[in-house]
């Protein structure tokens, strides 16, 4: 489903589009489409993500999973009595 997008754009910006479209006898839309989706491949290649490395290691703390997790009931516990004393 397409969404409608309003964006203001310089004037000369405008009139590239027109002159692309009508150049290549395609949509505004599609040069548009075209044009962010090439710029997030070119943005995605220069930074060279890698979900795995990026997120590898998240998981690893300082503490023992059972320290964790006493925090965490802690934390749930104290939220039920602090309103209630």
């Amino acid at each position: 489903m397409d969404k409608i997008m309003s964006t203001r754009v310089d004037e000369s910006i405008v009139y590239l589009i027109d002159s692309l479209s009508q150049k290549l006898h395609t949509s505004k839309k599609n040069i548009v489409e075209t044009a962010v989706r090439s710029y997030s491949e070119k943005i995605n290649e220069q930074k060279k993500h890698n979900v795995f490395n990026d997120t590898c290691g998240i998981w690893e703390r300082d503490e023992d999973a059972s320290a964790t997790i006493k925090k965490a009931r802690e934390a749930f516990n104290s939220s039920f009595t602090r309103r209630h004393s």
